[in-house]
């Protein structure tokens, strides 16, 4: 899937006069949202924002919340729409006294520092996909539910096959997030990556968030 154009796309949306009035220095916050396969948002996350970015925070988390109603170019696979994850990285800088605000489809380091046309992979549902969404897993019944979070290193093809995958790290460890986020994504197929346009294979490293109370 991708950001779109329109008044509804998120690129749109972001009140940029109103992050600087607040005081918002150049920043960088990376997100990830549930997209449906009409366009719309199930559900949203914001996380790995930069130091005093708070203010784009906020401006991202309400436009890109369900309840906002934006919009996304629904992610295509076998000529069908599918629904997808869609992870992607908002940057801001104050360029000559004027805002820039510029938004990737990838969360890739090395990519975003080069501002590269880049679009990372998306895992979707159904469609031959085993993907069914993130479940959060089973604690034993004396513990306490937190929030976890897991980074998974993977390779996936220019067809979207996977086919190497592994935790990164996982936060809390020796809870079971790491084991519950292969067991997600261990069927998953992805719309591949593209480069310039074109589908390509990739090493990226995925976040996966598990909410207490789920999302």
């Amino acid at each position: 899937m991708l950001i779109g154009q329109g008044p509804n796309a998120l690129i749109n949306r972001i009140d940029e006069r109103d992050v600087v009035g607040k005081g918002q220095k150049d920043a960088l916050i990376m997100f990830m949202c549930a997209v449906r396969k009409d366009g719309s948002v199930q559900w949203s996350a914001t996380y790995r924002g930069t130091p005093d970015s708070d203010f784009l925070r906020q401006e991202l988390q309400r436009r890109i919340s369900p309840a906002s109603n934006p919009r996304f170019i629904p992610a295509i696979y076998n000529h069908q729409p599918v629904d997808a994850i869609y992870y992607g990285t908002v940057t801001f800088r104050i360029v000559n006294g004027k805002p820039r605000l510029r938004i990737f489809s990838n969360q890739e380091g090395d990519e975003l520092e080069k501002e590269h046309d880049f679009i990372g992979p998306q895992p979707f549902f159904g469609n031959g996909s085993g993907f069914t969404g993130f479940h959060y897993p089973q604690l034993e019944s004396t513990r306490v539910e937190v929030d976890g979070l897991v980074e998974l290193k993977m390779k996936i093809d220019a067809t979207g096959n996977l086919q190497e995958i592994n935790v990164g790290s996982e936060k809390p460890p020796l809870l079971g997030f790491g084991d519950a986020a292969l067991k997600d994504l261990k069927d998953a197929k992805f719309i591949p990556a593209f480069r310039d346009g074109k589908p390509v294979e990739c090493e990226v490293t995925l976040p996966v968030f598990y909410k207490a109370a789920g999302f």
